[in-house]
């Protein structure tokens, strides 16, 4: 027998060995042992079990009547519930929950004045943030034909009488609203010899306009821009 035969046969004995060691000890019951446990069972309140991960498991909230009221209690004291400017409103806020229509107003009224002045005055770059594309395209045409024929306005804003939602809606991801703005201001236009040639300069005249805001609701841009005007007038 050579030696690489003897090795063999030691290390087969002493495995065998090993094996009936571990059987031994682990094959043996002591009488002490736990029961299994059941893993995906319920409580028995019979006899005060209760599953293993008892106290782990999270309850997710579920909004209530009174939660989805709430929810809607700026749009509800805005305009009345079941109107149908307060259906429109909701659906606004639902796409949208930090949207509140008096908030809305207040921004809207403060975003007319800083538009009619900044068009007046040929500012585009406040109109550029204020306007969507097609529009800030049409008053950017107005602002440089005035500029080639020499014409400046001047106006004196007075103030906005009444600034009143009339409707909004919902287009894709796309937030809508349509306002009539009232507002009270003085203007004149002169050519460029400094002849008056449209409006009065001390007269204050009463404008009616229909603008209607836009906010896609996936942006994180909070702000408004104008994206259709319409005077009344």
């Amino acid at each position: 027998m050579g030696a690489n035969d003897f090795v063999t046969i030691f290390f087969l004995v002493a495995a065998v060995l090993i094996f009936f060691q571990l059987r031994s000890v682990l094959g043996r019951r002591t009488g002490n042992e736990k029961p299994p446990r059941d893993l995906y069972g319920s409580a028995d309140p019979a006899n005060g079990q209760t599953p293993p991960d008892a106290g782990k498991v999270v309850t997710l909230p579920r909004r209530d009547a009174t939660e989805e009221e709430d929810r809607f209690a700026a749009v509800d004291a805005f305009t009345p519930a079941g109107t149908p400017l307060n259906d429109s409103l909701r659906e606004l806020n639902k796409a949208d929950p930090a949207f509140n229509p008096k908030e809305f107003v207040n921004g809207a009224r403060m975003a007319y004045e800083m538009i009619v002045m900044a068009f007046a005055e040929g500012d585009r770059k406040s109109l550029k943030g204020l306007l969507s594309r097609e529009v800030y395209e049409g008053f950017d045409a107005a602002i440089a034909d005035r500029e080639a024929k020499g014409e400046k306005i001047k106006s004196t804003f007075v103030g906005i009488d009444k600034a009143d939602i009339l409707s909004a809606e919902m287009k894709g991801t796309e937030s809508l609203i349509t306002m009539r703005i009232v507002s009270q201001m003085i203007s004149a236009t002169y050519d460029k010899a400094g002849a008056l040639i449209d409006g009065d300069a001390e007269a204050v005249a009463e404008i009616s306009d229909l603008w209607t805001f836009a906010r896609d609701t996936r942006s994180r841009d909070p702000n408004w821009k104008l994206v259709a005007t319409e005077s009344e007038q």
